[in-house]
């Protein structure tokens, strides 16, 4: 080979070997993935805390391949419509939501960003998603099971208070999932030989009234179908249980840490651990439609043991003994 094809062919070979490194540059340089979060509730969101730690160990790092566009609706379901449409017009490339109501605002927005739910209460019963399976067009994650964790939440009630026979029930009436929910809880209640009476509020300016006729009408354990609405007013409702020393229950440690009896649910933090491997295999080429939706497999009993003495209740060794934590 002559000096001048010689030197020819190692210009070409360099400029072979230079394309993909060029290429790489360019691709992280280009634009860093961008996951808009809709929050139904106020900052700080500790679940989505577990969700960017998460994130880290698949190379997905903020400030680096990373920019998260947060929008929070500080506990007012009517914002969440507009803040979807807001995340949507910001170009993302994944949408993350926990919660039903976020959710259903996310996916009216849009038929094409990816979603992602961290956690659903009953995808399928509300209509997210088609199956659990095969959920379809844009959205999949993770699902709470919150139907079949209402009816043990009744167990642990009936269970700490054997005489207990009427139980009330607090839902949000515009949020379809808790009335699914509720309609779950009847038959499991029926079997327990209790009756179940449902009290709904539509928005904020009734929680006061209807915590008023609850009160009113003696209820003997209030079982709280938690939400964005009832979770921005938690202070109100215990304060309500408090005072009229009615035993509550729910399913986030959150109320249970404000003074609840118990709470019994998912393991938020996990399911939100897992929802940021979904998010990694999208990110990477997968198709929402493609991947099933998941069930919860973490569970966490919550106790106050103060508000127990407080109404007089004395909570049996067993169920202590199967407490994940113990306030």
């Amino acid at each position: 080979m002559g000096p001048l094809r010689r030197r020819g062919f190692l210009i070409a070979a360099s400029a072979l070997v230079a394309a993909p490194l060029a290429s790489t540059a360019q691709q992280s340089s280009r634009t860093a993935w961008r996951i808009g979060v809709l929050h139904a509730g106020t900052a700080p969101d500790l679940n989505f805390e577990a969700f960017r730690r998460h994130l880290r160990e698949f190379g997905i790092v903020e400030g680096q391949n990373l920019i998260v566009e947060d929008r929070w609706a500080e506990g007012k379901p009517d914002r969440l419509p507009d803040l979807a449409v807001d995340l949507v017009q910001q170009k993302v490339d994944l949408l993350l939501a926990g919660g039903t109501e976020p959710i259903r605002a996310l996916k009216k927005a849009t038929a094409t960003i990816p979603i992602v739910m961290a956690a659903s209460g009953d995808p399928v019963g509300t209509g997210l998603v088609a199956s659990l399976a095969r959920p379809g067009a844009n959205v999949t994650g993770f699902s709470t099971l919150a139907p079949e964790l209402t009816s043990k939440r009744l167990e642990l009630i009936k269970e700490i208070v054997p005489a207990l026979s009427e139980v009330a029930v607090l839902a949000n009436q515009a949020n379809p999932h808790r009335l699914l929910e509720f309609a779950w809880a009847g038959n499991s209640a029926k079997v327990l030989g209790l009756r179940l009476m449902l009290y709904t509020v539509l928005d904020a300016k009734e929680v006061q009234s209807t915590l008023s006729t609850l009160t009113r009408d003696h209820a003997q354990a209030v079982v709280l179908l938690s939400d964005p609405l009832l979770f921005a007013h938690r202070t109100e409702v215990i304060e309500m249980a408090v005072k009229s020393a009615i035993p509550l229950l729910s399913d986030h440690p959150a109320f249970v840490e404000a003074g609840a009896l118990f709470s019994y649910g998912a393991n938020f933090a996990d399911l939100y651990r897992q929802a940021a491997r979904y998010v990694d295999q999208i990110l990477k080429g997968a198709k929402p439609a493609d991947l099933p939706v998941q069930q919860a497999t973490r569970f966490e009993l919550v106790i106050n043991l103060n508000t127990a003495k407080a109404l007089g209740i004395t909570i049996p060794q067993s169920i202590l003994l199967r407490a994940d934590r113990v306030i």
